[in-house]
């Protein structure tokens, strides 16, 4: 038939879950070369938990486990976990961040569809805070293949030797620690995790996730309301303090490309469960985020704000949608 109407078929969740792991691979692709093999190990053990862990609270709460293990929705959340964890984080602690995130996260408050906040970000935020130092260490430039398989599979860690701060933690660390005399231009020329805009590396990572955010918008999986609102509510922020300021904030191009961002804004903040679905509420919702990010990365005590602005964000989405409902079709608003 080649005239209107047409009834549009319904996508499955495991059809979309599956292209938003092949709208992931360019940046995992792009990750593992520029850090090494260690994010892919990430990867696979994070998959294997997210199954596990899904599979036994399935057979806990008597679900069939076939049907639910195959729409890929676990394994989205392995995804963004591994690549939001460092790559060489023991390998408990993924596994540790991963189960919470699928049993508590998920599966207590209902399993797909029923959880207010995003799995991944809340084991994220769950491992940061129980252990800061080892949720911080990167690896150095140079490290083989066989060394980092070896940090995450319990190796003696010789600090200096092995790890590297990201750029949003070395210019944080930078300015606290040198106070006054320091400025984002000498932290950022004195220090090796710096490339031309953000952390070294980091431009192409974001530009890989860009790429593959992109795919998501052709196919029609997110719209544009959210990326569009978090980069801009995170660039907008950090204009006016840059431009008043310009020795002690970051431009909004080197927040833009550095940390999480971009993953965040069009893989991460974009969750149909609990994010926004207004239109309106969507702009609301993801400009929170951006904004929220940009003063946890300047004031807080963490480097990077994506998963804390996210589930703070996730508290609000039920006021937001109220809020911003658009008129029911032939009904008066109540004056």
């Amino acid at each position: 038939m080649n005239n209107s109407p047409f009834i549009l078929a319904p996508a499955s969740v495991t059809a979309v879950m599956l292209k938003v792991l092949g709208a992931l691979l360019p940046g995992v692709v792009v990750y593992a070369w520029i850090f090494g093999p260690g994010v892919l190990v990430q990867i696979v053990l994070a998959s294997l938990t997210a199954l596990a862990a899904e599979a036994a609270m399935l057979a806990a709460r008597g679900r069939p486990a076939g049907r639910f293990l195959a729409d890929g929705s676990a394994l989205v959340t392995a995804w963004l976990i591994a690549l939001t964890f460092p790559p060489i984080a023991p390998w408990w602690i993924t596994v540790g961040g991963t189960a919470f995130a699928i049993v508590v996260a998920k599966h207590l408050y209902g399993g797909l569809g029923q959880n207010p906040f995003n799995p991944a970000m809340v084991g994220f935020a769950v491992m940061i805070v129980a252990f800061p130092a080892l949720m911080s260490q990167w690896p150095a430039q140079g490290l083989s293949a066989a060394e980092q398989i070896g940090l995450i599979f319990g190796a003696p860690r010789p600090l200096d030797a092995i790890t590297a701060a990201t750029a949003l933690d070395a210019l944080r660390t930078g300015l606290h620690e040198s106070a006054s005399a320091a400025s984002v231009a000498t932290v950022m020329a004195s220090h090796p995790a710096f490339g031309q805009f953000a952390g070294r590396g980091w431009e192409w990572i974001a530009l890989a996730y860009l790429a593959g955010g992109l795919y998501l918008l052709q196919q029609r999986l997110i719209t544009w309301h959210i990326p569009v609102a978090l980069l801009l509510g995170l660039g907008l922020t950090a204009l006016p303090f840059w431009l008043a300021d310009t020795a002690h904030y970051a431009s909004p191009l080197f927040h833009l490309t550095a940390g999480a961002s971009v993953l965040g804004a069009f893989f991460i903040a974009t969750d149909p469960v609990s994010g926004a679905t207004t239109p309106r509420g969507k702009l609301i919702y993801a400009a929170g985020i951006g904004v929220i990010t940009w003063f946890v990365r300047a004031y807080g005590a963490y480097p990077d704000g994506i998963a804390f602005a996210t589930l703070l964000m996730n508290i609000c989405v039920p006021l937001i949608d109220m809020k911003t409902q658009p008129p029911v079709f032939g009904r008066k608003e109540r004056r």
